[in-house]
């Protein structure tokens, strides 16, 4: 990577930038030096449909005119901003510093806006229609994509809306996840498992845990390897654990599918699953109105 940050690079690109500018300069200059419009016109050979001939007329004035602006445009654009090698431009302008110019104005309008609801309870904020209907617009823009714009969610990504929370679903600790994010990872157990009937033992005995039928003999195999390898996070009778992100498995609601196939497919392979952290993206107040909302989606709001 260090030869890509050299000198070299610097010069390279701002010499080829301002040599091709003054190329094309010369070169429209040599087409056009001593070229005049005049009645006894030449013709460049080109002949379409018998008498249709393409003749060697100088362009327009108006047309020449515009690739000077065109090039003068472009000189005087790069005296003002970046596009020689590290010359910043005379302006100094930079993509990070109109952004943050951008938050910094529109913070200045709606901030005290989230400053104030900011005071206001959770429990109280998920009365307010106007407080949810901004969040309702926090959510749309920065979780829909992953949980849906009805907030129900899609195979790995969990449903807001039926109050089964992987972390917890109070205020306290959706505000948590929202601030901080989660990582969640099931291990891939096959190889400890013994192999393919250590998976389907443990699935049989993970289908009985939320009421379903199985196979006796295999669930009651499944069940001594469960006390071995899953009691730690998914606890004795499977109820789960929010400090861990460990699902409770008596419920009958999967994450990744709770198909046969979708539960020995997570034993064997394991599964991975990320939240990402939008407390400094957001801010505060931000997270605490977007909060309210999602709990509110629960609570049947």
């Amino acid at each position: 990577m260090a030869d890509f940050n050299s000198e070299f690079w610097h010069w390279y690109i701002a010499i080829l930038t301002v040599i091709s500018i003054l190329a094309c300069l010369w070169l429209i200059r040599w087409m056009t030096a001593g070229v005049k419009k005049t009645d006894d016109v030449e013709s460049t050979g080109h002949v379409w449909d018998n008498d249709l001939t393409e003749l060697n007329n100088p362009l327009p004035r108006w047309w020449l005119g515009l690739f000077y602006i065109t090039l003068a445009f472009g000189g005087f654009y790069l005296l003002l901003y970046p596009g020689l090698g590290h010359f910043s431009g005379l302006l100094n302008w930079t993509s990070k510093g109109q952004y943050e110019q951008e938050v910094s104005i529109m913070e200045a309008k709606v901030g005290p806006l989230f400053a104030r609801y900011q005071q206001t309870p959770i429990l109280d904020l998920i009365k307010d229609d106007a407080a949810l209907k901004i969040g309702e617009r926090l959510y749309i823009n920065y979780c829909s994509t992953c949980h849906g714009s009805d907030a129900r969610g899609a195979r790995g990504f969990p449903n807001l809306r039926d109050g089964d929370w992987l972390w917890g679903g109070d205020p306290q600790s959706i505000k948590t996840t929202l601030t901080l994010g989660r990582q969640a990872a099931m291990p891939a157990w096959e190889a400890a498992l013994g192999g393919q009937t250590g998976v389907d033992e443990v699935t049989q005995y993970v289908l009985s845990l939320s009421g379903r039928s199985t196979i006796a003999e295999m669930a009651a195999s499944g069940k001594a390897k469960y006390d071995i390898f899953c009691v730690a996070c998914h606890g004795p009778t499977g109820t789960g654990n929010t400090a861990l992100g460990a699902p409770n498995l008596t419920d009958d609601s999967w994450l990744y599918g709770g198909s046969i196939n979708r539960i020995a497919e997570s034993l064997t392979i394991g599964r991975n699953g990320k939240m990402p952290a939008f407390g400094e993206f957001l801010g505060e107040a931000k997270v605490h109105l977007l909060t309210a909302y999602i709990y509110g989606l629960s609570q049947g709001n």
